[in-house]
């Protein structure tokens, strides 16, 4: 009996490292896109993406059929909604484009575009009307695309000289 676990065990230990050799990386990179951390120093995402891989291993047996990705991409993104939002008081924005975003819309705005998640799936992961994830989507995209300017100069001083 011993032995027919022991052999269960190091076959779901070999699923689910091959798992994490194929999907791991694409994950981090979606952790690292929803925390807005730059690739080379993303302490958050990473510990985002471990959450969610232990997650993921503990539930394995009871997958049956499902995809393990789209498991941990859920888990991944319920664990950014639960923990980020809203703004925690302190909290820089930086990140670039994505930084300037807030952590819901750049959260609709990686699954939608980067995980090709659609909007009622987007919805009913988050718990939110379809209407306003296309809010928040449209939103983040027209941020994206046309950022923010700095303050305007400031007007020239009245009664100087012009040249």
């Amino acid at each position: 009996m011993r032995e027919r676990q022991a052999s269960r065990d190091a076959r779901r230990a070999r699923e689910f490292e091959a798992f994490v050799a194929g999907a791991a990386g694409r994950l981090l990179h979606a952790a690292t896109l929803l925390t807005a951390e730059p690739p080379d120093g993303n302490p958050r995402a990473q510990k985002l993406l471990t959450a969610s891989l232990a997650r993921t291993y503990a539930s394995w047996d009871r997958l049956r059929g499902e995809d393990p990705y789209d498991c941990a991409r859920k888990d991944l993104a319920v664990r950014f909604a639960r923990g980020t939002w809203p703004l925690r008081p302190g909290h820089r924005r930086d990140g670039g484009v994505l930084g300037a975003l807030s952590p819901q819309e750049r959260l609709v705005l990686v699954l939608r575009l980067f995980e090709g998640v659609g909007e009622e799936q987007v919805a009913a992961l988050l718990g939110l009307p379809v209407e306003r994830v296309r809010a928040l989507h449209t939103r983040a995209m027209g941020l994206v695309l046309h950022p923010p300017r700095g303050p305007a100069p400031a007007p020239p001083l009245q009664g100087t000289a012009s040249v």
